[in-house]
């Protein structure tokens, strides 16, 4: 069994019925060439084949219903020569096994379907790009990520310290979350090394790329090559390849240096700047922002992981002159030490600043469902989901988009879901393009009808 859609198991054979690949239409006049040439052979040769053939069918018509004989005849004839078909040009590619049989039916899939779906950059880091990547990859082929590269905590911030380079964990999670989920190479490319002097703690993936990029000299080159390895829909790129470092101004008047220990600081952040403070962005994520359809902002860490982006000032640029449609996805709990007591306006506001445009979000996509028995742990920690302040947001001229976007869990935790925050997001998108605006929201007299997802 392999998956071809966000929530549906197909057989593998079945796949081949797919909607859309382009196949079916050239069985069906392979099937009716080689019928007029057999025909055509029996003909020539005299052996009246339809004269024959009909009075077989009546013979077996005399005790044999003749729709279930016309009905058995058409599914067996059609069952011998798909598979006959299949198999010999299997055969002719040399790819007669399972994995290839897969392969070229989901090259098909790819090419046919997810070629065509909407060209998307999804901006951020951490966590809650990688978890938005998994769900998007199952519409389009068309994605380009772009990655903060201020981490310097664990195993990126050692490697970025002791070898000079990019910060490789945020990349290596969106790598793998854009590859098959059961692949074996992408369960090498994350794992993390529990033992071993100088090796506790590092990713196989944190390794790899960073031998990579000592022998091909470029990070981008090395994250390419990474890429074609695990097979990966759609492409991801570091916002910067300069040494970009974070500092945080909080309101008390402290200034904080590093991202690992803007969090740890317990304030109110007033202001985030880079070190240095012109960091160049990579001419790649301006040439996918120009072409984007739809720019997908978060969700993650505001500060340590969207924010980031922002401060290259090229992306933010281009991001509020683009005509693509543009969505932030709200965190749904607040951040101890980074949102302490945040609203949804206030992260959007936050954005906006920190990009110095209004145009750089058209709505914001919330979670409107918390699970009735949530787990303490939160609380415990000073993490509060995050309020819905409606008036505020009409006020920065962005659309609300209310929707379920959490998975269920008997546990009462709470955390994204990449297939219903993909959906959301498609469904906005496709409203949008159709309606040409969302106009949706909890803040009215009636509940959006929505639940269509």
């Amino acid at each position: 069994m392999r998956k071809f859609t966000a929530n549906m198991r197909i057989p593998k054979d079945a796949g081949w019925l797919i909607p859309g690949l382009q196949v079916k239409r050239w069985f069906a006049l392979i099937f009716l060439g080689a019928l007029l040439i057999t025909l055509g052979i029996l003909i020539l040769f005299d052996i009246k084949p339809i004269f024959y053939t009909m009075q077989f069918i009546r013979a077996i018509a005399n005790n044999v219903s003749t729709e279930w004989l016309a009905f058995a005849f058409c599914m067996f004839g059609a069952a011998m020569f798909f598979k006959g078909w299949q198999k010999t040009n299997l055969s002719i590619l040399d790819l007669g096994d399972d994995k290839g049989d897969y392969s070229i039916l989901e090259n098909l899939y790819r090419r046919r379907k997810l070629n065509r779906g909407p060209k998307i950059v999804a901006i951020g880091g951490g966590t809650g790009l990688s978890m938005l990547l998994k769900g998007i990859k199952h519409i389009t082929n068309n994605i380009t990520a772009v990655v903060t590269v201020g981490d310097d905590g664990g195993s990126s911030g050692r490697l970025r310290e002791e070898m000079g380079v990019l910060p490789p964990g945020d990349i290596r999670n969106c790598i793998a979350a854009l590859a098959d989920d059961e692949d074996l190479v992408t369960k090498l490319f994350q794992y993390r090394f529990k033992t071993g002097e100088g090796l506790e703690g590092h990713s196989f993936g944190n390794l790899f790329l960073t031998a990579l990029c000592a022998i091909t000299g470029d990070m981008v080159r090395a994250v390419k090559e990474s890429s074609n390895v695990l097979s990966i829909r759609g492409r991801v790129l570091p916002s910067t390849l300069d040494d970009m470092k974070l500092v945080a101004e909080m309101e008390d008047g402290r200034i904080i240096n590093g991202e690992s220990n803007i969090p740890e600081a317990h304030g109110r952040i007033k202001r985030l700047y880079t070190e240095p403070k012109h960091c160049k962005a990579l001419e790649d994520v301006i040439t996918a922002i120009k072409n984007a359809e739809l720019i997908i902002l978060g969700p993650g860490s505001l500060y340590t992981s969207v924010i980031p982006n922002l401060l290259v000032d090229e992306i933010s640029q281009e991001i509020a002159k683009s005509n693509a449609k543009k969505i932030y996805v709200c965190n749904i709990m607040t951040q101890p030490g980074e949102t302490d007591g945040y609203s949804v306006s206030d992260h959007v506001n936050a954005l906006m600043q920190h990009a110095g445009s209004r145009r750089i979000i058209d709505a914001v996509l919330v979670n409107d469902y918390l699970p009735s028995n949530m787990a303490e742990k939160y609380q415990l920690a000073g993490s509060f989901p995050v309020k819905l302040d409606c008036e505020n947001l009409k006020k920065l001229g962005v659309t609300l988009c209310p929707k379920k976007l959490i998975e269920d869990s008997k546990e009462g935790l709470v955390r994204h879901s990449s297939h219903r925050v993909a959906r959301a997001i498609l469904y906005w998108y496709k409203k949008v393009q159709r309606d040409g605006c969302a106009c949706f929201s909890i803040c009215e007299e009636e509940k959006p009808e929505c639940d269509i997802l």
